[in-house]
């Protein structure tokens, strides 16, 4: 009997210093599956705009577009930083998540399950007017865009190809997190709902995992007790789900950056196309600010 209870006793030992030290992995690489609903987006544009923004003006019929499109992305992270660009991944794992119901006005109704993924930009060689119509529409060499997090020095770098390479440099957004009871399972991973707002109004909802204890996410999301596995943008009508969680050694590379690309910040980048898109198109330099920036980061 004293053996018995001896025995006991070493187990429970055992088991409260396993729990006291169970390993959160910080190293690793996480696929995302991204989906623009590409049919709702264009109408919500076409209706903001009404049709006199050639910029962003879609040249066809809207009821002959798909109604969604898919791409893949790869995010490596580690303590320091974090660094996703588009996945060479052929045969990608598909998620099953859909996003949360969401009313009229942009906020959640709750429910809901797993969604998809999406888009990339557009380039044409002309003006900024161009260039932006260019981001509206969709093309492969602005659907290369790479995100950078540097969590140390709180900043962040966008490189993307429009006539040129170009190198954004900023601090890291900043968004106002609400958390809620709600939970689910994402690639295996169980996630708490939270709702936010950036600084310039635009409405997010994400799901992160403290299991993954680095505050980071895809698109240059941040600032929760874990890694944001899904997110969804309700007004852009564009998700993001993990569909895999890789934990590794290796260190994450330097090789995206292309030495050739012009530096800048949000501001300078801002102003670089600005000017040509809204010339006598009406609107505040911040709700301006704020299309430009939405179109590039997400």
């Amino acid at each position: 009997m004293t053996r018995l209870l001896i025995g006991f006793m070493l187990l429970l030992s055992g088991m409260n210093s396993f729990a006291q030290h169970a390993y959160f992995a910080t190293k690793g690489s996480i696929q995302y599956e991204k989906v623009v609903y590409t049919k709702a987006r264009m109408r919500d544009i076409m209706a903001k705009y009404g049709g006199n923004n050639r910029g962003m003006m879609y040249m066809g019929n809207i009821d002959e577009m798909p109604e969604s499109s898919t791409s893949n992305f790869v995010l490596q992270f580690d303590e320091n930083q974090t660094v996703m660009s588009p996945s060479d991944t052929s045969t990608p794992v598909k998620s099953t998540m859909t996003a949360p119901g969401i009313t009229k006005g942009g906020r959640s109704s709750g429910g809901g399950s797993r969604g998809g993924a999406g888009a990339g930009g557009s380039q044409r060689n002309n003006n900024g007017g161009n260039r932006m119509g260019g981001m509206m529409r969709g093309n492969n060499k602005m659907g290369e865009k790479i995100y950078v997090q540097n969590l140390r020095s709180r900043t962040s770098e966008i490189q993307l190809q429009i006539d040129e390479k170009i190198l954004i440099k900023d601090s890291l957004q900043q968004v106002t997190w609400r958390f809620t009871d709600e939970f689910r399972t994402i690639a295996g991973y169980e996630c708490r709902r939270v709702n936010g707002a950036t600084k310039d109004s635009l409405y997010l909802i994400a799901f992160y995992s403290e299991e993954i204890p680095i505050s980071a996410g895809p698109v240059l999301t941040n600032g929760l007790p874990g890694m944001i596995l899904g997110l969804v943008i309700p007004e852009m009508h564009i998700n993001y789900w993990a569909t895999e969680v890789k934990f590794t050694n290796v260190e994450i590379s330097n090789s995206w950056r292309d030495k050739k690309a012009k530096e800048m910040t949000a501001n300078d980048f801002f102003k670089l196309l600005s000017g040509s898109i809204f010339r006598g198109r009406g609107g505040n330099e911040s709700e301006q600010k704020r299309q430009i920036l939405e179109q590039i980061i997400y």
